[in-house]
């Protein structure tokens, strides 16, 4: 994939560059090490065991009631798989694997795919049993009313392998736009396709289920200002949570989040099979400057993370979405379009 205008690293399956207009649109760094000292924001990272915070950094209720103990690295919760989350891991790839079409989207031109793969062992960060698990990264174009627009597409799977009968899955991709190459997002135009939210405590850990998000209007556009509004919240695609199934693949796509930048002129869609996503525009960014890239201060990117509902593990109304058995396979797809006007 040299001359794709996507660039991947082995460290978490990182999405490194995604080119739109001659602007990178992700935040990253040029080298590999600099992750590796600087990446405490997950800058494009595969984020797994579970993505999101998981409460009081325990799961309950596992492999015939056992309780399992995790690293508190969010406050008194887990957060993105503990300390040394999947996205810190170096994984096996990128391993070519052809051509692929990628469903719900059409006239998909090139579509050169790779893989990652990964080993998580039974224990690794305290999560229960050995699960291996992969991502296939697929490349292409469309053409859109004349526009050439970029596909990145995403297809997570992972599956129970040995060490337990139950594990917990919540797979992501933690890419943080900048659809101009700004110091911020300010002036970003952003359209969510639902303000069905989960309330949240001060820790990021769901208070109730869904409930209306009082500042924003489905599908009404919002500019991202310099401060404000602030977003760290999940909002919820699918209200039914016992009716997500473990592998969502042969869901259809769903738009979750539209966005553009009236200067550059650059637009980004993200679509995905998941019932959820987390929607986060990068209070707490502040990594130093590296040869080749700038400081990354508050607000540089918004992260737009398509995934299970948080904290779903923990709530036995919810759990079914993120409880692999063995015999299982956990999967879901996420799709990123992309062009300039």
């Amino acid at each position: 994939m040299a001359d794709a205008p996507v660039t991947f690293l082995p460290l978490g399956a990182i999405i490194q560059e995604l080119r739109v207009g001659g602007i990178n649109i992700v935040q990253g760094f040029p080298e590999q090490s600099h992750y590796e000292r600087h990446n405490d924001p997950h800058f494009g990272e595969t984020i797994g065991r579970v993505a999101n915070r998981i409460k009081g950094a325990q799961l309950h209720g596992l492999n015939g009631g056992k309780t399992y103990k995790l690293a508190a690295n969010n406050g008194p919760n887990n957060l993105h798989g503990g300390n040394v989350g999947w996205g810190n891991r170096i994984w096996n790839g990128p391993t070519p694997v052809g051509v692929r079409q990628v469903p719900g989207i059409d006239g998909l031109d090139g579509g050169e795919s790779i893989k990652f793969s990964l080993v998580s062992e039974d224990g690794d960060e305290g999560f229960p049993g050995t699960v291996e698990a992969a991502v296939v990264y697929t490349v292409g174009k469309q053409v859109q009313d004349g526009k050439e627009v970029i596909v990145l597409a995403m297809e997570f799977e992972a599956e129970l392998v040995g060490g337990a009968d139950e594990t917990v899955i919540n797979m992501t991709n933690h890419s943080y736009f900048n659809l101009a190459g700004n110091p911020t997002i300010e002036g970003t135009v952003v359209t969510l396709a639902t303000n069905s939210h989960l309330p949240l405590d001060s820790g990021g850990i769901p208070t109730s289920g869904p409930k209306p998000f009082s500042t924003v209007e489905p599908n009404k556009p919002f500019t991202l200002g310099a401060q404000e509004p602030d977003f760290d919240d999940c909002f919820i695609v699918n209200e039914a949570p016992s009716s997500v199934p473990m592998d969502t693949r042969a869901q259809p796509l769903s738009k979750h989040v539209s966005a553009h930048h009236p200067e550059s002129k650059v637009h980004l869609e993200v679509l995905s099979t998941e019932p959820a996503f987390q929607f986060y525009t990068g209070k707490w960014i502040n990594v130093p400057e590296v040869p080749g890239a700038p400081a990354r201060k508050a607000r540089s990117g918004f992260c737009v993370e398509p995934s299970r509902w948080v904290n779903a593990c923990n709530e036995d109304e919810w759990k079914s979405q993120m409880v692999l058995k063995k015999g299982e396979k956990y999967g879901c797809r996420i799709v990123f379009r992309a062009w300039k006007e």
